[in-house]
């Protein structure tokens, strides 16, 4: 028997026995969480919309409040406006079935999300001028978007094309991100791999603190609300 090592063991026994006793009780009480300074608004839903515009407007977002049967041709007006060729929209989700359904022009021309980005990669990063995704909901707080990325509208869709058209329904602005989360239920859904929080286009600035829009993203974010 190797003395030394008797000790030793010995001794961190010795040390985690006073440890473990030190605790006592208190290893075993959990403190209150006081959840008020993240949850407390009580805003009504028009002081709702009415905030989140305001904080998304003021970083350069482009908000357009629209009855839930215009938004469609209120999305053509604003892709002709822009002198938008195209538009990325998926057909495995209700809008994207829905604008499929009910576009009468040939142009802009609408594209599909249908094989893998390494098929397409090209054409996605050089050829795709604009793309339409939904939302899970915006935060009135902090003005932003809340996007949940899955296999029928992938992440690159609102983070490659240089114009991002949201679809935003007016009854799911939250007061604060954590009354989103707790009223959506985050914890027991499942949560993808991400989740984004979007909060006007895509800007960075250099050393000498010049702005600039779309240099790693979007550098528009178009907010169709659906009132």
């Amino acid at each position: 028997m190797n003395p030394g090592k008797t000790a030793r063991n010995q001794s961190r026994t010795a040390i985690l026995n006073r440890l473990r006793q030190g605790r006592g009780d208190q290893a075993m009480t959990v403190p209150a969480s006081d959840f008020a300074v993240v949850r407390d608004r009580n805003w009504t839903p028009a002081e709702r919309l009415d905030r989140f515009e305001a904080r998304i407007s003021s970083v350069n977002g482009e908000v357009h409040r629209v009855a839930r049967e215009q938004w469609i041709d209120t999305l053509y007006a604003l892709m002709k406006a822009k002198g938008l060729e195209n538009l990325l929209v998926s057909e495995e989700v209700e809008h994207g079935r829905e604008l499929r359904r009910l576009w009468p022009w040939e142009a802009p021309a609408l594209l599909g999300y249908e094989q893998p980005i390494e098929h397409w990669k090209p054409a996605m990063f050089n050829s795709v001028a604009a793309a339409l995704t939904g939302c899970r909901g915006a935060i009135a707080e902090t003005g932003s978007l809340m996007l949940w990325p899955t296999p029928q509208e992938p992440r690159l869709m609102s983070l490659v094309p240089p114009v991002h058209f949201v679809l935003l329904a007016a009854d799911c602005v939250y007061d604060t991100f954590h009354q989103a989360m707790a009223e959506q239920q985050w914890a027991q859904q499942g949560m993808p791999t991400n989740a984004l929080l979007i909060s006007g286009p895509s800007k960075t600035a250099d050393i000498e603190q010049t702005l600039a829009y779309g240099v790693h993203g979007p550098r528009e974010l178009v907010v169709l609300i659906l009132e």
